[in-house]
């Protein structure tokens, strides 16, 4: 009797395992099914590694990508396609930013009951957000210069513009050898640069919640300050202004001052809050780090790291998302490359509340460009960056904001890497592509 209860204790152990076994299986096959359909070595919609099924268009119907006997195509003007390559991707993959990586089992047509191709057998057409004549424009602009171009609907979260330089035009591809200049690299998500005066609307964010009478406050420039370790320069002698000024002139003394004040603890916990020290996501996709140290008190080191200098990087996209949060009352939406159509499209977009609408407004009045002469027609609220990269090398050009035209809720990020000054160099740039924008 003992003999047939061990027996029957180890059928049922066996069948329990067997149960488990089947369930972890099936668990696995829904979470990770479209991701082992759509990888290279199914030959039923890969040939020779590369996707030979689905379409990609822009915002507007732009074919970006297609397949043509069998072989994967794309658009028909050679700009179109060197403009959107970072969006779009590679025959080879090599992109891996691109919607033929990022959208493989959408473009395969791949549900868990018919398998990776769909009823008819050519693939789905997945829409991205951008407008590739708003990319067109954008990669003019920046007229061959290593950088990046966004811009985003900050109500929304779709990003129309998505641009990073150096690119190639993916019908003559080089090889990954050839890939001195980082031309895989999309720089608008997989790289983060030294920030410069651009990281100042980080400070201000935090010093309106934590120091007293901001809106009051006098900052007493006169070209330098010292701290306990080190001085910390500003290139004008600016004498006395407040935070209105001090952001407009961009003056290195009073956030630096504003740094000290709150401390390398209150400056890191509005650095992660804010999403520009940790990564960020694009239609899910995680983006480059950046990064926040945390200097010594009533140092030279943290009244730099509010200037937006010391060992401070962030990502381009991370800081277009920031942005667009002081524009939507404080919220940031997740930023969106495809667009959201069927039953996904019914679901809200991720959000998240960064500020309170007061910090938000009060913000927004602080970064308020009043003089638009050269921003004809914008609403715009912005901030340039001049980011000191060390040695011999110029520094990296940047302009971040938004524009609250009516219809035209946009926010936008532009960086040139080693082309002077963020006035002088990035802040044409976005006008030349945000008045594209607004035309039409």
């Amino acid at each position: 009797m003992n003999r047939v209860r061990r027996r029957a204790l180890a059928v049922y152990l066996l069948v329990a395992v067997a149960v488990l076994g089947l369930g972890f299986y099936v668990v696995r096959f829904f979470v990770h099914g479209s991701a082992w359909a759509s990888a290279p070595f199914n030959q039923t919609v890969h040939r020779a590694g590369i996707l030979t099924v689905g379409r990609v268009v822009d915002r507007n119907g732009v074919v970006l990508a297609d397949v043509t006997d069998g072989r994967r195509s794309f658009a028909d003007s050679a700009e179109v396609r060197r403009a959107t390559l970072h969006a779009v991707g590679d025959r080879e993959g090599n992109v891996g930013t691109g919607a033929l990586s990022l959208f493989a089992a959408e473009l395969m047509g791949y549900n868990p009951i018919l398998g990776s191709t769909n009823v008819t057998g050519a693939g789905n057409t997945v829409t991205l957000n951008i407008d590739s004549a708003l990319n067109v424009e954008a990669l003019r602009a920046l007229d061959g210069r290593r950088g990046v171009v966004m811009v985003s609907n900050y109500e929304t979260g779709e990003v129309l513009a998505m641009v990073s330089s150096p690119t190639f035009d993916p019908t003559q591809p080089p090889t990954v050898i050839d890939d001195e200049e980082g031309i895989f690299l999309n720089r608008a998500i997989q790289a983060a640069y030294t920030p410069g005066s651009a990281f100042k609307v980080l400070t201000a964010a935090a010093a309106l919640d934590n120091v007293r009478d901001l809106s009051s406050r006098i900052f007493e420039c006169t070209g330098e300050m010292r701290t306990s370790r080190g001085i910390v320069t500003c290139p004008s002698a600016h004498g006395n202004i407040g935070i209105i000024d001090a952001m407009r002139v961009s003056c290195n003394i009073a956030f630096g001052e504003l740094a000290i004040e709150m401390g390398p603890i209150v400056m890191s916990r509005y650095v992660e809050r804010m999403g520009l020290s940790g990564r960020t996501t694009v239609s899910g996709m995680a983006t480059a780090s950046g990064n926040f140290d945390r200097a010594d008190p009533d140092t030279a080191d943290l009244a730099w790291s509010g200037v937006g200098q010391f060992t401070n990087t962030v990502c381009p996209a991370s800081m277009l998302r920031f942005m667009g949060a002081i524009a939507n009352d404080g919220v940031a939406i997740e930023l969106q490359l495809r667009s959201r159509q069927g039953l996904g499209g019914l679901m809200p977009v991720d959000s998240e509340r960064l500020m309170d609408v007061g910090t938000a407004q009060r913000l927004s009045e602080i970064i308020r460009i009043q003089n638009r002469v050269n921003f004809p027609g914008l609403e715009i609220h912005a901030k340039t960056g001049t980011a000191q990269v060390g040695g011999d090398m110029l520094p990296h050009a940047w302009f971040v904001g938004y524009i609250t035209n009516e219809d035209f809720p946009l926010a936008f990020v532009v960086v040139v890497e080693n082309a002077g000054g963020g006035a002088a160099v990035a802040a044409p740039i976005a006008n030349r592509v945000l008045q594209s924008a607004v035309r039409g």
